[in-house]
């Protein structure tokens, strides 16, 4: 479900709200009680789901592991291996 930011334009108050896209947009702003809430245009706000990156997700022919192709990082990979990038802060 996409997550979507509104704003008052009565009082200024803004919230992001999760909907489907077959909900009716927002009118009642929850800080001032007015039908004043529009819709603003933003970054799409999305959430990141699952346990994280499987050996099996990038696998090419009969190798067991993208890492183990020697050599360092190529060009699959984006150099993370295949514990992936999320979790390093280099």
């Amino acid at each position: 479900m996409p997550i979507y930011e509104y704003q008052c334009t009565e009082c200024g108050h803004t919230l992001e709200r999760m909907q489907k896209l077959s909900d009716a947009p927002l009118t009642d702003c929850p800080a001032c009680g007015k039908p004043a809430l529009t819709k603003l245009i933003s970054a799409a706000g999305f959430r990141l789901k699952g346990g994280g990156w499987y050996e099996t997700d990038f696998k090419k022919g009969n190798r067991k592991n993208v890492a183990e192709s020697g050599g360092g990082s190529s060009k699959g990979d984006g150099g993370c291996g295949s514990g992936g990038c999320a979790a390093s802060s280099d």
